[in-house]
């Protein structure tokens, strides 16, 4: 770990993260990728010590609320965050200023922070998200090992039903040769429903490799599926694109499943509801302007 003075916390698209680089170990991770440009060690988490500050002067000057979204590159619920409160800092600014929030993670470190999610969602709006990619927690711990497991991220939906804030679910990646059964897809679906999530993102079935990333999913495949890297040269070559060989049979059991529940299944149909602030929260900031 260590600390840096960051220059801006918000996107364009008002995306932040509070830090860069991760502690989880997941073995897909794609922000591992060369392509971002980190020029330290992934798990030495690079710690916006100034985000706060950041966020906060950013917010001011804003013209009328939005949705603030965090989570996307880096989860903002790495180990670290139990005692910098890094995220929780930004969460009361968010909750302060009235500012919708959209957060992402795999941690139930999350629940620390349900009171202000509680808040953020009376005010405004709060969205929280959560990966699942394997139903049986013994393979999760191969695939995500150094988080908490998926029966206790289902407990953290469970927790935000009963809370009132609603829920989106990322289901990916799949993994060629892994978690590519019909048996995962339906069993994680089972949750899902169980938990009322207002969406499910799921980018097809399969999953993505680039330069960074690849060399290290390959390694964990050498010590955790011997033999499965070089099934994988063999059927994809170095292709970025990895779909599942079932991949059609599992998106049909997972878009109809998402539509005879009321569930959103499209990429495009979940940001557009993460994006969007109730038009009551925009009109009384215009109304606060005046």
């Amino acid at each position: 770990m260590h600390f840096v003075e960051a220059k801006g916390i918000l996107s364009a698209i008002n995306g932040m993260n509070t830090y860069r680089g991760c502690t989880h170990g997941c073995i897909y991770c794609d922000s591992r990728s060369t392509c971002y440009q980190m020029k330290h060690a992934f798990e030495d988490v690079e710690v916006k010590q100034n985000a706060p500050a950041l966020l906060e002067k950013a917010l001011r000057s804003k013209k009328k609320r939005c949705m603030i979204g965090t989570g996307a590159m880096s989860d903002p619920y790495n180990h670290y965050e139990e005692k910098l409160m890094i995220t929780r800092k930004c969460l009361e600014i968010i909750d302060r200023y009235e500012f919708g929030l959209a957060i992402q993670t795999k941690s139930t470190r999350i629940l620390r922070d349900l009171d202000l999610l509680k808040s953020i969602n009376r005010k405004a709006k709060c969205v929280v998200q959560m990966t699942l990619t394997t139903y049986e927690d013994d393979l999760c711990r191969i695939v995500e090992p150094n988080v908490e497991v998926t029966s206790e991220r289902v407990e953290v939906l469970m927790k935000c039903k009963e809370a009132g804030i609603p829920t989106v679910v990322w289901m990916s990646p799949i993994l060629p040769f892994i978690n590519d059964t019909e048996e995962n897809i339906r069993g994680i679906l089972d949750d899902c429903i169980k938990a009322d999530v207002k969406g499910i993102i799921a980018f097809g079935m399969g999953l993505t490799l680039r330069e960074g990333d690849r060399e290290y999913y390959y390694a964990a495949l050498d010590r955790h599926f011997p033999g499965l890297k070089q099934k994988y040269i063999h059927t994809y070559g170095n292709a970025y694109e990895l779909p599942v060989p079932n991949e059609r049979q599992l998106n049909a059991i997972f878009h109809e499943t998402c539509r005879a529940h009321g569930i959103l299944d499209t990429p495009d149909a979940c940001f557009a509801y993460m994006q969007e602030l109730p038009e009551q929260c925009v009109q009384q900031s215009l109304f606060d302007l005046m």
